[in-house]
């Protein structure tokens, strides 16, 4: 019985944990790219990719570092936990050498902000995605 209960937390802790949730890359109608790797997509969220291929400017846009979509895109696509990534945007802005992400409130205003500034990229749930961003795939 008491190993049965234990196979149940576990179960219940990966399939209901922040880390689990699904995510989409989206990206600006206007912005030149169909698919990232993991190392492109780190960079850009790392503020350490300025411009895209074009020389359009990149904007990028995040969740708080609490929200459990952010955590499961830090931990999924990036491969690093949030407190890691906002280690490396503090080091960038204390130092003068960089800026950070614009943070948003909502998904909602993750789309509307991403769909209507040019160059920018976050990420929503997939079932958010519209006619109004496009999701772009992730090649890893």
């Amino acid at each position: 019985m008491h190993k049965q209960l234990k196979y149940l937390f576990i179960l219940g802790y990966i399939f209901f944990s922040p880390g689990a949730l699904a995510h989409a890359l989206i990206i600006n109608p206007h912005t030149p790219t169909a698919e990232l790797s993991r190392n492109s997509i780190r960079a850009i969220f790392a503020m350490r990719t300025p411009q895209w291929s074009d020389g359009t400017p990149v904007h990028v846009f995040v969740l708080a570092d609490n929200h459990p979509l952010h955590t499961s895109f830090c931990k999924e696509s990036l491969g690093m936990f949030p407190y890691q990534l906002r280690r490396i945007w503090d080091r960038q802005v204390f130092s003068g050498t960089g800026i950070a992400p614009t943070t948003v409130k909502s998904i909602a205003e993750m789309r509307e902000r991403v769909a209507s500034t040019t160059g920018a990229i976050g990420y929503i749930q997939p079932d958010q995605v519209n006619a109004s961003v496009i999701q772009i795939s992730e090649g890893f």
